[in-house]
């Protein structure tokens, strides 16, 4: 046969497998957009974790995969251009993720061509309004340095969830999953456990996992120059100090050439062939071009997750504190707070003063820019203040987890603005994945507005990428039966990609008590919700239906309550707060939380009184109110639906936003100095 027609047939039969490998992952990607449609989440997220299971199996279908993402990428950004609703482009953002991760998890060259096409399709998104336009610069900037340096964005994700050590590259995480317990019972907690914590027995030696990581690198960098098996073998072959020497090398080559930008290119390249060409010389065993499967390196490993049932708030400070510590030994947390107390005491000078407000003034501008960044939803690699260390703290639970993770959150902030210990080392992320251990009224996955799950909910509306992967782990969760990595893998992608800060606003509370002796008060906060009544009338609310027009119908007795006293700032379109008070006969009230990001506006509270008149059932839209009782009556308290969380012989509840101890400097009258409790979703809001 004439070897050209040879050729051409060879060409032409690759062509055809390459497009039938496209064609089926088309079809994959269209039915993962549609899967967002859908009402039913019971299965949402197995598309996308089909697809993620299909690159790692043949880490060379990923080139496919980004050419596929592109067209549809081009056919939103064209839709998006000519119709002009917020509605057109809310496909964006799951494509964007789908396309980091495809790159991230690549495990050969990506040919510049398709480059240069994701660049310029990135570029015409960032006209789009945020978060739409945020997503798309993170992935932009990610693209672009993989583009210059192939390799470092699975080098720098690689050692910092394996935390391996290397003097190049400091970065280093830890995964913290704190469960409520109230939840939980001990056989859901038995089978959560053991789905997570097979992330550290799948974990390599650390050898072992800088050998992978070289072999990564090396493919992405050099493609076919690169010399795969005999590579392997080589790196098998090699004693452990040699590897160390060698890695540094690499991670040094990769970290060199993302700071010198596209001019260091070449430069890294001819590093690698450098690097490779000394690890197969340093082979004291003969190595062949014979391939096997310990060349095929799987993608990015688990990163090593703690598990616990969350019973002690004070558990969170003390794992960040002992994380936060970790590259200093001979220190710790409480120790550096006592040390500093005590040379106060001891040196009470002027200038000791004058140093210690110093500090304190310091300390409140590393918060107050932390603020800013989180509110801008930036998220960048390795920040210019050195923290290179990231906590990933994930609570699993209801609304209740989410008012307890609120309240150690102010704690924290309360502790570093007296002494800066975690902030200036460590960042901290949060997530929440909605676990509940009632029954949903609504249809199967979905997330009711009513009941525990509010959050949820919001978190599912404003976010339709976290409904379709995070909200529908619901009935995962509660049906795990056999060992598979669908839970785990879906985690790590929600740590990876969950980029975006939802900020849900917090709310102070001081409620003033009776007691046999005086008069005492107490502080706590809530995130969602909080409900008042009289322990003596709770009953009278129970002898009728929820709905209010059912109310009309059926009821022919005459609810008597108490007359409570309430003054209140109210809140209007023109922003201009008109204070009032009244005095009420009501059996109880429920205060609930709108975040700005819902109503679109700002933040207020909505408060609804149980009157005796059912029609004229008094709610007040507010950010500040005031209820007192009067005579000998209190009120029963319960913040953010947590029977943990409830206060007895209360006489007087006053709520007002929180204010974050971190921003009390002058200038901070230029920055929201209320707090909120950042939440990371995939995109933030996108209504």
């Amino acid at each position: 046969m004439n070897p050209q027609i040879s050729g051409e047939m060879v060409d032409l039969t690759a062509d055809v497998s390459l497009s039938a490998v496209q064609s089926s992952l088309h079809t994959e990607v269209r039915a993962l957009l549609k899967e967002m449609n859908s009402r039913c989440t019971s299965q949402k997220g197995w598309i996308r974790w089909s697809l993620e299971r299909k690159v790692e199996v043949d880490p060379s279908c990923s080139v496919s995969l980004i050419s596929v993402l592109v067209k549809e990428l081009e056919k939103k950004l064209k839709k998006v251009l000519n119709i002009h609703k917020k509605g057109s482009h809310v496909h964006v953002i799951p494509i964007l993720h789908t396309l980091y991760y495809a790159v991230i998890q690549s495990g050969s060259l990506i040919p510049r061509s398709l480059y240069q096409r994701v660049d310029e399709c990135l570029m015409k998104l960032l006209i789009l309004p945020i978060p739409y336009s945020t997503v798309a610069l993170s992935t932009l900037s990610n693209v672009k340095m993989e583009m210059t340096t192939p390799g470092s964005l699975y080098l720098r994700r690689f050692i910092a969830e394996q935390n391996l050590k290397s003097k190049h590259c400091t970065l280093q995480e830890r995964v913290f999953v704190l469960a409520d317990p109230d939840v939980f019972t001990a056989q859901l907690e038995a089978t959560v456990r053991a789905h997570l914590e097979v992330s550290g027995v799948l974990r390599d030696t650390p050898t072992a996992m800088e050998k992978k990581l070289m072999l990564r690198v090396m493919q992405k960098g050099l493609g076919t120059a690169c010399r795969r098996s005999r590579l392997a073998q080589a790196l098998e072959a090699l004693d452990d100090q040699i590897v160390e020497k060698h890695f540094e090398e690499v991670v040094r080559a990769v970290e060199q050439s993302v700071k010198h930008g596209p001019g260091g290119c070449t430069m890294y390249l001819n590093r690698l062939q450098h690097i490779q060409e000394e690890i197969l010389t340093a082979a004291t065993e003969e190595v062949t071009e014979e391939d096997c499967d310990s060349v095929r390196s799987r993608t990015l490993s688990f990163p090593k997750i703690k598990f616990l049932l969350w019973t002690n708030e004070e558990d969170l400070w003390s794992l960040l504190a002992n994380f936060s510590l970790r590259s200093n030994s001979n220190s710790s947390v409480d120790g550096e707070e006592k040390d500093r107390r005590d040379g106060s005491v001891r040196n009470p000078s002027s200038a000791i003063s004058r140093r210690n407000a110093y500090r304190r003034a310091t300390s409140k501008l590393i918060l107050m820019r932390e603020k800013m960044d989180t509110f801008a939803g930036s998220r960048r690699v390795q920040r210019d203040d050195c923290r290179c260390l990231t906590a990933r703290v994930v609570v699993m639970g209801d609304d209740r987890v989410l008012g307890r993770l609120s309240r150690v959150f102010l704690s924290i902030r309360q502790r570093e603005s007296k002494h800066l210990v975690l902030t200036k080392k460590l960042n901290l992320q949060l997530y929440y994945v909605p676990v509940t251990d009632v029954e949903p009224s609504s249809p199967v996955g979905l997330c009711p507005d009513e009941g525990r799950l509010s959050l949820a909910g919001l978190l599912g509306r404003l976010d339709p990428w976290y409904n379709s992967n995070i909200n529908s782990l619901r009935a995962t969760i509660s049906n795990l039966s056999r060992t598979n990595l669908f839970l785990l893998d879906t985690l790590c992608y929600y740590l990876r990609c969950g980029t975006q800060p939802v900020n849900l606003p917090m709310y102070s509370v001081k409620m003033t008590r009776c007691s046999s002796d005086a008069s005492s008060s107490v502080e706590d906060v809530f995130v969602s919700h909080l409900e008042a009544d009289m322990p003596e009338f709770r009953y009278l609310k129970d002898k009728f239906p929820k709905d209010p027009s059912t109310r009309r119908k059926t009821s022919t007795v005459i609810v008597h309550g108490a007359v409570i006293t309430v003054t209140y700032t109210e809140t209007s379109l023109s922003k201009r707060g008109v204070v009032r008070g009244e005095a009420l006969r009501t059996c109880g009230v429920v205060i609930t939380s709108e975040p700005a990001a819902v109503t679109s506006g700002e933040d207020f509270l909505t408060a609804s009184f149980d009157s005796i008149d059912l029609g004229n059932k008094k709610k007040i839209r507010t950010q500040n109110i005031s209820i007192g009782t009067t005579g000998d009556r209190t009120l029963s308290v319960c913040l953010d639906r947590d029977a943990r969380r409830t206060y007895t012989d209360v006489q007087r509840i006053d709520i007002s936003p929180c204010l974050d101890p971190g921003c009390s400097l002058r200038s901070s009258r230029y920055l929201n100095n209320v707090l909120s409790l950042p939440i990371n979703t995939f995109s933030g809001v996108t209504l």
